[in-house]
């Protein structure tokens, strides 16, 4: 739980900093090439991240291969602030929720659409249209496929679902015999 108010701080701080989707894109960009090289090179990751490697050679490290990417300012300072205070580990889980949170900034909302196969782009299109109706405000729709449902689909807004799947309806059917 702490872990995920830190995670949320960090981001927040990294959006409420960005002007622009350009801007966006590009740190975006940046700091997945960066997790993604880490990642894949064992002495990166040891360099960045074991407790006997002095941070000073960290951040150099960091430093030269950003600046080698051709990173954004605000790239390289939002990751030498990670590995300065020691919290390049949550890179992943910032990572996870930055569409989101600077989607929430520019007033558009995410939902995440839970479908057993692949809705068409025309199903795609009367979809989003409808829940921008119910939300009144634009809406970014992350798709998932889940074996689970029988068909129909569940949409997640943050902490709330919306079932209207055969699964959910079966639920609802067994929980009103159970009442009686």
């Amino acid at each position: 739980m702490k872990t995920q108010i830190i995670v949320k701080r960090y981001t927040q701080g990294l959006v409420d900093s960005i002007k622009d989707d350009r801007e966006f894109s590009r740190i975006l960009k940046g700091l997945e090439y960066f997790n993604e090289l880490v990642a894949s090179r064992k002495d990166l990751h040891d360099a960045l991240l074991k407790p006997f490697i002095p941070q000073s050679k960290a951040k150099k490290i960091a430093e030269e291969l950003l600046k080698k990417a051709k990173a954004s300012q605000k790239t390289v300072r939002f990751l030498l602030l990670l590995i300065e205070k020691e919290r390049f580990t949550l890179l992943d889980d910032i990572l996870s929720i930055l569409p989101d949170a600077w989607n929430e900034k520019r007033g558009i909302v995410t939902l995440e659409v839970s479908t057993v196969i692949p809705l068409d782009k025309n199903q795609e299109k009367r979809l989003k249209e409808k829940l921008e109706k119910i939300e009144k405000k634009p809406v970014s729709l992350r798709y998932k496929i889940d074996k689970d449902l029988m068909g129909g689909l569940s949409i997640r807004k943050e902490n709330t679902l919306l079932d209207i799947s055969v699964r959910g309806d079966l639920m609802k059917l067994g929980e009103k015999i159970k009442e009686g």
